[in-house]
């Protein structure tokens, strides 16, 4: 059911969510409207104002009881995350300490400084510059991490003022709203500051995109549907955050410790089934290092087990039907048509997709030219160094990874590569490639962690 200014309101319509790895129902979600949006946007905004004047340890202190009564149903949570989105347990593990994390800094944040004193401009002058809440935010959240993908935008947008209007995906409804709205609810928000509509995404999801009661849309999800709301938004002027895919590389150099490039590429493309959008679709190789590469990859994804996430396998089932078909008759078939070979896997069993090794791959196939978001590692070999950066660049990415014995070398490479984020000698490491520097140059986090979080985007200042 929907949580609409502080109150559980039920649908007259519903659908089933299911359990991936079984199919067993485990529950049901809203079929939202676009009444539905209206009214929790108008309890959004009615809410905003008392909700920005709270001080700041106000709000910390709801965000910390959103935190623990969702730490009380710690271990439910992760059983639930493996439930609905089919992933493995240390997957879900990882999910639901991520939202409770963003929330304990976003807690923090709420108590830190607020603005700066600015030189001033004439001699005598004070000058202030103050954050100040947006307004209200419509967050709409992917399937694939629902916990920690909403608490990276609802977290810090409740901490500087915000009131929220989330829309979970139709996937993951109940972990990825329910859920938080429950605990929004026992940590005693005051109505209308967090509101969950559930619904398809052609209905509820669209109304809210459209919303012009927002202040702010945030997004997360496929480039084909982050490119038409901004094309929307943009009609409107009305303002939007976008976290969108990318067709990922994984370059693997010829001094390369290739059984290292061959552990770290299991963890880069095949986590979660490889259905993230910091998940490494291509692999790129140097054409002296590529057979002893092939082989390693090879050996290590044959031992590599399928089924249930209860059963202590490490792949779990994929998201969907429409994901599995996506992931075979669009990706693997048709670049098998156009000359690659399938080395291993490229079968699968209802959801259950055996992790795939393609070689022979070109820059003409889907498998290199489109985001995968499934347990593929399409390997394409390069002659040059300068031709690997070449067939790296000009495709949209968030991560990239590269591997040479000379950490150098590596660094120069990575310093070349255009991606939010480049590892040299490890795997994805989740230092934020979400969080960019705005304006005009590209913010690159390579192999280091990253320091102390700046005020994000839900301020004016």
């Amino acid at each position: 059911m929907h949580y609409i200014d502080g109150a559980f309101v039920p649908a007259v319509h519903t659908a089933p969510v299911r359990e991936k790895a079984t199919g067993a129902e485990i529950g049901r979600y809203a079929l939202g409207t676009a009444a539905d949006v209206d009214r929790a946007v108008e309890a959004a905004r009615r809410a905003q104002p008392g909700w920005a004047a709270l001080g700041a340890p106000e709000r910390a202190a709801h965000l910390t009881a959103f935190a623990d009564h969702l730490r009380s149903r710690y271990d439910e949570l992760v059983e639930l995350s493996m439930r609905e989105t089919g992933g493995v347990r240390a997957k879900a593990v990882d999910e639901v300490s991520a939202g409770l994390k963003q929330l304990a800094i976003s807690a923090v944040e709420a108590c830190g400084t607020a603005g700066d004193v600015l030189q001033p401009y004439k001699a005598g002058k004070l000058s202030l510059s103050r954050a100040v809440p947006l307004g209200v935010l419509g967050i709409i959240t992917p399937w694939n991490y629902p916990v920690n993908l909403a608490m990276r935008a609802v977290a810090p947008g409740l901490a500087f003022g915000n009131t929220i209007v989330l829309k979970p995906a139709e996937l993951t409804p109940i972990i990825g709203g329910q859920v938080l709205a429950e605990a929004a609810d026992a940590a005693g928000l005051p109505p209308g500051v967090f509101n969950v509509v559930e619904g398809d995404g052609p209905e509820a999801g669209h109304a809210l995109a459209e919303h012009r009661g927002l202040d702010l849309l945030d997004f997360t999800g496929s480039r084909e549907v982050g490119t038409a709301i901004a094309l929307s938004a943009a009609r409107d002027l009305r303002p939007v955050r976008l976290e969108l895919g990318g067709s990922n590389a994984f370059v693997v150099l010829d001094d390369a410790d290739v059984e290292l490039a061959a552990s770290c590429a299991l963890i880069a493309s095949l986590e979660f089934q490889g259905q993230t959008c910091i998940s490494a679709s291509r692999h790129i190789v140097l054409e002296s290092a590529a057979d002893a590469y092939v082989a390693a990859l090879t050996r290590k994804v044959e031992a590599l087990t399928v089924g249930n996430p209860f059963d202590g396998v490490d792949l779990g089932p994929l998201i969907s039907e429409t994901q599995r078909d996506r992931v075979h008759e669009r990706i693997v078939l048709p670049s098998v048509a156009k000359g690659a070979s399938v080395v291993t896997g490229g079968t699968y069993d209802g959801l259950f997709y055996r992790p795939t090794v393609l070689t022979g791959v070109t820059p003409d196939m889907p498998a290199f030219a489109e985001e995968i978001f499934g347990p593929v590692l399409p390997v394409t070999v390069a002659a040059t160094e300068e031709e690997a950066i070449g067939l790296v660049n000009g495709y949209p990415m968030l991560m990239n990874s590269v591997f040479s014995r000379d950490l150098m070398r590596g660094l120069a490479v990575a310093e070349r590569l255009q991606a939010g984020e480049v590892h040299v000698n490890d795997a994805h490491a989740r230092h934020g490639a979400e969080n960019q520097m705005p304006g005009f140059t590209r913010r690159q986090w390579i192999g280091v962690q990253r320091g102390p979080l700046d005020l994000p985007g839900w301020t004016r200042r």
